[in-house]
């Protein structure tokens, strides 16, 4: 049958890794260059990640005490001397711990330490390297922001940028703005929840006749994706508001339950290409579910840009890494989806069995991120 094309995909759906349906793996580091005070960095690892590197559980039985994190933190500040580097041109600068903690992100407690840099000759960092948990996820973040003299400057390290240059003469404004548009394509790429509700909206507009002449389907074409792309731009424009409220903490609701109203709206969308109750206008569905997911989205800027000049800058470059990330997906999966629209087995068959798949996935995600509550 020619529904066995679309089996990969349906299986890909129903067994998602945890990683990509839930907040994206970061950590953050904050790194304060003083020039009348020794320079020091702050590394926040969710207790999550590092149970991945560290075997924080010691007994098993699912849960990390205050003992057991106690008897880890060798291990643990080990683990991170050993994976960030810190250069004064090309020598290396000592991690001397000096503070040990606990803080609280939105998906849960990270472990915190704050080193002193002891760099030769009392010279500043030059450069940062930061290695940690990249083999274990290749979707983690190193989320950076740099305090030099009060110009405060937002990157992001990934596994295929993992250092950055401390001395480079560059506007802090062009470098976030330029990091985070980076990263918000790569936030909706690999973010399942957020595609799968971009293919919700795109199928409709696939469901072509076959019977229809050529002209009239170029046309439908065309149409079709300008009206796609205005909608995409409709969720960008919602998400971008609800984001900046909660990265200016005007709103900040819980993440967990924001990730599952997330998963209920990808399900929400699929049904209602089925039963229209909640109408047949495609921009209002995605602006309104747009405002949802851009709650989610402010889980990765919130945190690390409270109180910073550059938040705007991080915001604009963030949406505007949204938008270009949805319309790479729609220019590539709309054609390809659209000449399939012309076939009895997609309509029949193929596009039915892909909502069950995105409905069934939603209400997994729905029951899995209930339960972790």
């Amino acid at each position: 049958m020619q529904i066995l094309r679309l089996l990969p995909l349906l299986i890909l759906l129903i067994s998602a890794d945890r990683a990509y349906a839930h907040k994206a793996s970061d950590g953050f580091l904050y790194l304060d260059l003083g020039a009348n005070e020794p320079a020091t960095l702050q590394v926040e690892l969710a207790l999550r990640d590092l149970a991945l590197v560290i075997p924080l559980d010691q007994n098993r039985d699912r849960q990390v005490t205050g003992e057991e994190l106690r008897l880890a933190r060798p291990d643990i500040l080990n683990y991170l001397q050993s994976h960030l580097t810190v250069l004064a041109s090309t020598a290396r600068c000592q991690l001397i711990a000096r503070q040990w903690g606990l803080t609280r992100h939105s998906d849960g407690p990270y472990a915190a330490t704050r080193f002193q840099l002891d760099c030769p000759g009392n010279a500043l960092p030059s450069t940062l390297q930061y290695h940690a948990l990249f083999d274990q996820d290749g979707l983690h973040r190193g989320l950076l922001q740099v305090n030099q003299d009060g110009d405060i400057r937002l990157t992001a390290l990934t596994p295929e940028h993992r250092s950055l240059t401390l001395d480079a003469p560059t506007s802090p404004v062009w470098s976030t703005l330029v990091s985070f548009l980076y990263e918000g394509i790569i936030h909706l790429l690999i973010g399942l929840d957020h595609l799968l509700f971009l293919l919700v909206i795109m199928l409709p507009a696939t469901l072509i006749s076959a019977r229809a002449p050529s002209s009239a389907s170029d046309n439908r074409f065309l149409s079709g994706l300008r009206d796609l792309a205005a909608i995409v731009t409709a969720f960008t424009v919602a998400h971008s508001i609800t984001l900046a409220l909660a990265v200016f903490k005007v709103v900040t609701p819980p993440i967990a339950w924001v990730e599952i109203i997330i998963a209920l709206s990808v399900a929400l969308a699929a049904l209602n290409i089925r039963w229209p109750v909640l109408g047949e206008k495609s921009w209002k569905l995605a602006f309104g579910f747009g405002l949802i997911h851009g709650f989610g989205f402010a889980s990765v800027l919130a945190e690390l840009t409270a109180g910073t000049t550059q938040t705007v800058a991080a915001l604009a470059g963030f949406n505007i890494g949204v938008e270009i990330g949805q319309l790479l997906v729609l220019a590539v999966t709309f054609p390809l989806l659209y000449l399939m629209g012309q076939r009895r087995w997609y309509r029949e068959a193929a596009v039915p069995a892909v909502l069950v798949a995105i409905i069934g996935t939603s209400l997994f995600w729905v029951a899995e991120r209930t339960a972790a509550i």
